[in-house]
């Protein structure tokens, strides 16, 4: 059971590779080393898959994210990565300082803490208030 399995893995149906290992008779080998390159092409094969099906596309969004950082600008309405909606009051290097809701109350927030710009502004949307 485990001779048929190591022949077929390293060999294919070709078990006159083997042959000569297990008492089989001559062999020069001629005929595993198609069976071998198959099995070292089959990992790298699956790292190639790897690399465009997972890091490529995590690669490109990371470089959107990098690039709508680096352009927030006053003015722009965003959303943090905790759910806050609001305006960007000011941008000094890595400090952004957003108003939220009617009242503009102002928040400081890490530049990597806004998820997305926004198109429409949400706290301009608002007509109820509050209460506790």
């Amino acid at each position: 059971m485990i001779l048929n399995f190591t022949q077929s893995v390293l060999c294919g149906a070709d078990t006159s590779c083997l042959s000569g290992l297990f008492g089989g008779g001559e062999s020069t080998g001629a005929g595993c080393a198609g069976g071998n390159m198959m099995t070292l092409l089959f990992p790298l094969l699956m790292v190639v898959v790897l690399l465009v099906v997972m890091i490529i596309p995590q690669r490109r969004r990371d470089k959107k994210v990098k690039d709508m950082l680096s352009s927030l600008k006053q003015g722009d309405r965003v959303r943090t990565i905790g759910g806050i909606y609001g305006t960007i009051s000011s941008v000094k290097d890595d400090v952004i300082v957003l108003s939220v809701g009617p009242d503009k109350v102002k928040l400081v927030f890490a530049r990597g803490a806004i998820s997305q710009v926004e198109d429409a502004g949400v706290e301009n949307t608002m007509t109820e208030e509050v209460k506790d």
